[in-house]
């Protein structure tokens, strides 16, 4: 069975979350936060915590053996962005895209 976790409007760039997203995708949930928990950037805390979610969500459906859940899907997409404006010289302006992303994390059992 699949469990999942969303995280929308996270205040990180989905460029930045990317590789993180591809270093766990495909390895057990124990292994996957392991790795997140050494490295020390802020879109690993943000993974990590939406894995966590994705595993309470799972223990929370009945799940049996947490231990054997593996990341199967790590998908992060890109939101809506914020639109600031920064004066410039001459009375030119500049805008500032303020980007968000999506975070999405599906865990399965490890025996389908």
């Amino acid at each position: 069975m699949d469990y999942t976790a969303k995280h929308r409007f996270s205040d990180m760039s989905a460029r930045k979350v990317r590789p993180f997203a591809t270093l766990v995708r495909g390895r057990p949930v124990d292994e996957a936060l392991e790795m997140l928990r050494f490295l020390p950037n802020k879109s690993a805390r943000l993974l990590e915590q939406v894995i966590k979610s994705a595993v309470g969500n799972a223990e929370d459906k009945g799940a049996r053996h947490i231990e054997d859940l593996v990341v199967i899907e790590a998908c992060v997409d890109g939101g809506p962005m914020m639109k600031r404006i920064m004066p410039r010289a001459r009375g030119t302006a500049y805008v500032i895209k303020r980007r968000l992303s999506h975070i999405r994390v599906k865990l399965s059992d490890l025996e389908d």
